[in-house]
């Protein structure tokens, strides 16, 4: 703990060190002795108490909230990834997904990557709403596109269709997962309102959900096994991983590699 202060300390200075006074829309004033503001002029811009930030820069052990720390992401001029760092260190925790309006479609770029998965695989963002998927994950678990995209959850569909139940020998265990990562996403994301809608609206029309939602479990596990079972294809189990393309933060792929034998392989189709 006493390193990740030091390295907030020494962080915060860096990054105030690189500010002018005209940056910030200050006027020169007289000489300085150091390049960049003085912590008066940060605290100020931030619009936090002098000796809170004081403390922060001194590595004290002090807790500090997420308000705070985005004024000084704002004060600080700080980018996506110095944000990050910044909660990473302060807090030990990423940062609530910023609130911005939806980014345009990007599936001209996705779904390639998605193609050239041999696996079942498919994409969706934060709020678990599936945005794009390959050939075989169509092959393997059913067509999405035969979905309305309104109801192309993965919460959602887990609770509303009886397929999944049917197919899903572990469904209690795997919904309550599903659940918890579903809950982290949700305390992390800039809007809850899309989250809150969907919330209420399984709760009722769904006991079972109800009943799971009120439990408060709370994961971020990228990975895990996974049992279905179809007419098709027999009794299967799948270990399913979970990549974050850096272009696209807020989308997560999730491919499905068959377990065999206890050794995972790419699913391959006919």
């Amino acid at each position: 703990m006493l390193e990740l202060r030091r390295e907030l300390a020494d962080f915060l200075k860096s990054r105030r060190g690189r500010l002018l006074p005209a940056d910030v829309g200050l006027p020169p004033g007289r000489r300085r002795r150091t390049v960049g503001l003085r912590r008066e002029e940060v605290a100020a811009i931030a619009g936090v108490g002098l000796t809170w930030y004081t403390w922060l820069e001194q590595g004290k052990e002090i807790g500090v909230s997420a308000p705070f720390l985005e004024n000084l992401v704002r004060a600080l001029r700080l980018t996506a990834a110095e944000r990050s760092h910044l909660f990473a260190l302060a807090q030990e925790r990423l940062p609530p997904l910023p609130k911005t309006a939806p980014a345009p479609s990007e599936d001209w770029r996705l779904q390639p990557l998605l193609d050239a998965i041999d696996a079942p695989a498919y994409a969706r963002n934060e709020r678990f709403d599936v945005v794009a998927w390959n050939g075989a994950n169509t092959r393997m678990f059913g067509d999405f596109a035969a979905i309305p995209a309104e109801e192309r959850n993965v919460v959602r569909l887990l609770f509303e269709r009886d397929y999944h139940r049917r197919s899903m020998p572990n469904w209690e265990a795997d919904a309550r997962a599903v659940l918890a990562s579903f809950r982290s996403s949700f305390g992390q994301a800039g809007d809850k309102a899309p989250f809150l809608s969907l919330v209420a609206e399984l709760e009722r029309i769904s006991s079972d959900f109800r009943r799971l939602w009120a439990e408060h479990d709370v994961e971020d596990l990228g990975e895990g096994v996974t049992a279905f079972h179809s007419p098709r294809h027999g009794p299967m189990r799948f270990r399913h991983h979970i990549l974050r393309p850096d272009a696209q933060p807020a989308l997560r792929i999730v491919v499905y590699l068959q377990e065999n034998q206890n050794r995972p392989t790419a699913f391959l189709t006919d």
